[in-house]
């Protein structure tokens, strides 16, 4: 009997890559790296709006017909003093905050793609930046291990981190019951005063229209709270905002929005961006009035979220990257994100590994001269 063999390719046409969704789809599923931020509708709309001047760099691997594994990258070039060096990023970078960011393998299947796309990449020989990676992705680690054992030059620089909520207390009374007596008093004391003295109105966005309506309010809240700090780079742009316009209509239609306002005497007061994908309920954005902020009106939308996500059956609420304090209020476990950086045993390699260590030291010194 003849087994099926493996075989590599690398999806680079945009036609190419709306086509492969229900594979992708269901890849993604059966993997171990299963999130929000590596479904097709987040990267091919990250693609749409953010492609720019890069290529598609989409490598596959699939024992017979069978998808097994993607790793979804992208093509640019980068200066290293006169010199124009190839470079390899992951798919979903930018401003747009894709955590977890991963290579995409079917369960049992482990081995094989490795054995696969391990060559594959040597052979290519092209630096890799890869962000965003959870540390204890056991799947991106096996990858730069092995390329790591073909004497590529692999780094790991330590990035953000991401609070989580562990929600297996099993309601949210007992989670309440695990906060420290100041915070669950606060919450409980603010939640009861709004509804003391104010009309109180709390909307989720079911139709179209009603998440054109919420979205707006969260930008609009969001860029009202922080333009007179400065600004924030959430929804800075015509690009972002067409993004989150076009990703959100299709989570909605994949059941995994979550988009609530909470109206104070009929005064959008604050609003919520969210998603529940798989076990997890995601804490993505968010926006208050200003005009509020001493009745703690964003303090009590996330507390009623971490509610809803119990009420949901989640068994995780991730407030996803960023060490805010106001997470660590509700949150007091954190997963670390690293940057992996693969430089291939080739000269080129070795002038962009070096170019990267000089730009780090640089940063350092730029940072202990403002100290």
């Amino acid at each position: 009997m003849t087994l099926p063999s493996l075989t590599v390719a690398v999806v680079d046409d945009a036609r190419d890559f709306a086509a492969l969704r229900e594979e992708w789809t269901e890849l993604l599923e059966s993997s171990s790296s299963d999130c929000i931020f590596l479904t097709w509708e987040w990267l091919h709309t990250w693609w749409i709006h953010f492609g720019g001047n890069r290529g598609l760099f989409i490598i596959t691997v699939r024992l017979g017909s069978q998808l097994v594994a993607i790793l979804p990258l992208t093509s640019s070039r980068t200066w290293v003093g006169p010199i124009s060096i190839p470079l390899l990023e992951f798919a979903g970078i930018g401003t747009i905050g894709s955590d977890y960011l991963d290579v995409i393998v079917r369960r049992n299947c482990e081995s094989q793609a490795m054995e696969a796309l391990v060559p594959f990449l040597s052979e290519k020989a092209t630096s890799m930046r890869l962000p965003r990676v959870c540390q204890s992705s056991a799947l991106a680690m096996i990858l730069a291990g092995a390329l790591a054992e073909q004497r590529w030059t692999c780094a790991q620089v330590a990035t953000e981190i991401c609070p989580f909520i562990d929600l297996s207390a099993g309601s949210f009374d007992a989670y309440l019951g695990s906060l420290g007596p100041s915070h669950r008093y606060n919450f409980k004391r603010r939640l009861r005063n709004l509804t003391r003295d104010y009309e109180v109105g709390i909307r989720y966005a079911r139709s179209d229209e009603e998440r054109r309506e919420a979205l707006a309010h969260v930008v609009n809240l969001h860029l009202e709270r922080w333009t007179p700090r400065g600004g924030s780079d959430a929804f800075d742009g015509s690009d972002l905002l067409a993004f989150h316009d076009d990703f959100s209509d299709l989570a909605q239609k994949r059941g995994w929005l979550r988009l609530m306002v909470i109206t104070l005497d009929g005064h959008p007061a604050a609003a919520f961006y969210g998603f529940r994908y798989g076990h997890r309920f995601c804490f993505y954005q968010s926006g208050f009035d200003p005009a509020f902020a001493r009745s703690s009106v964003g303090l009590v939308m996330i507390g009623l979220t971490i509610r809803d996500a119990f009420a949901e059956g989640a068994t995780e609420y991730d407030l996803l990257h960023g060490d805010e304090s106001y997470k660590f209020l509700w949150a007091k476990t954190v997963r670390q994100l690293i940057r992996l950086e693969l430089y291939p045993p080739v000269r080129r390699g070795r002038m962009h590994r070096h170019a990267a260590r000089v730009t780090a030291a640089t940063k350092r010194l730029a940072r202990l001269m403002l100290l």
